[in-house]
């Protein structure tokens, strides 16, 4: 969803044994960000009000493609681990990189999520809702711990001064919403009673870890572009990162509010359905405001220059929370223009993910993307 997506910066030191595994030394926490981009194409297309001809099947091929990705990445980064300890400590240690920790437990949860609402087609539903819960759980575990750990490494131990403010700040503090959001998918699953009241709200309490730590990490970047002027041109794609708490947030009171009534009691429940309206409707206004302003300065950045570089992937997961936010909106007011924004916005997350998949294939095929953050930085 970081730099999401930047690579992480590589500590000078000599090249490895060969059978180190070289390849993966530079691989950091930012690959996760395809896996993420990937598996939200397949649930904002599940979820958009308009279904077309194929649609269903295209969306179940590329939750299958996510599968795979995801089960690729977290090979190579247990490697990676195994074999370069050190390159991993230093980029717990790094503050450029330490928020894309929170990369994998979002790529967990929305792998989950989609399996439950397009893979259980391929798989069975019990077989989905089994994966499904192991994901949630190890996502949602993963998650809580690094929105208080890598916060914790930039108090105590990072060295981070106000103008190196970026919205890659915002990644760990974002999955405990993921979890909110796709949480409630299981709710229907769960014996009634206690256990689905537990998790519905276990879901709003970490809708509320994320939403309040956001609005206190917000101030922070926009002050810094304000005062600092733009980002540089690799980062620039991150101010999409944005979107993710704003769509996220959106889709979490939606999908909360349609498994409310069998969960808790009725004063409570419609009282939670005219939540997700009275407050995604304001939020997914900001969130409007902040992809025009995003885009604007994407334009820019292009024009100036900017080049391929992971943070690419950041125009793909924030767009898709948008996507499945306003579709949640559409579905609960019956608005007609809230369907058709879906519609576009996913439409902008098809072309993003398009472009950012075929030149990271390309950079892998030609070895860039793997090699020292110098050489994967030359054109």
């Amino acid at each position: 969803m970081a730099t999401t997506l930047v690579r992480p910066r590589t500590l000078t030191e000599p090249a490895p044994p060969a059978h180190k595994a070289p390849a993966l030394r530079h691989l950091g926490p930012n690959w996760y960000a395809p896996v993420m981009g990937t598996a939200i194409v397949a649930g904002a297309g599940a979820a958009l009000p308009y279904q077309l001809p194929g649609q269903r099947v295209a969306c179940q091929l590329v939750w299958a493609l996510s599968a795979a990705a995801l089960a690729v990445v977290l090979a190579a980064r247990a490697g990676h681990w195994l074999h370069h300890r050190d390159q991993a400590r230093a980029h717990l240690l790094d503050p450029a990189v330490a928020p894309f920790y929170g990369c994998l437990s979002m790529a967990l949860l929305s792998v989950g999520g989609a399996t439950l609402t397009v893979g259980k087609d391929l798989i069975g539903t019990g077989s989905a809702v089994a994966a499904d819960a192991v994901l949630f759980a190890a996502g949602t575990a993963i998650g809580l711990v690094m929105a208080v750990a890598v916060p914790y490494l930039m108090v105590v131990r990072h060295q981070v001064e106000p103008q190196q403010a970026t919205p890659v700040w915002l990644l760990p503090l974002v999955a405990p919403m993921v979890s909110a959001a796709v949480g409630p998918l299981l709710i229907p699953h769960l014996a009634p009673g206690q256990p689905r009241e537990a998790l519905l709200l276990a879901c709003y309490a970490m809708f509320g870890i994320s939403l309040l730590a956001t609005l206190l990490m917000l101030p922070l970047i926009l002050g810094r572009l304000i005062v600092g002027g733009p980002l540089p041109l690799a980062l620039t794609p991150t101010l999409f990162l944005v979107l993710g708490p704003l769509g996220q947030s959106t889709t979490a009171v939606n999908q909360l509010a349609d498994v409310a009534p069998q969960a808790i009691g009725a004063p409570y429940a419609d009282a939670l359905g005219a939540f997700a309206v009275v407050y995604g409707v304001p939020v997914m206004g900001f969130a409007l405001l902040w992809l025009t302003l995003a885009v604007c300065l994407l334009v820019r950045a292009a024009r100036a220059g900017m080049g391929f570089s992971m943070t690419w992937w950041a125009l793909t997961f924030p767009v898709g929370t948008c996507v499945t936010g306003a579709a949640g909106l559409a579905r609960h007011t019956g608005l007609t223009a809230l369907a058709w924004l879906a519609a576009a916005l996913f439409l902008a997350l098809l072309t993003a993910w398009l472009l950012a998949a075929a030149h990271t294939l390309r950079g892998l095929a030609s070895g860039r993307l793997l090699a020292p953050a110098g050489a994967a930085d030359r054109p």
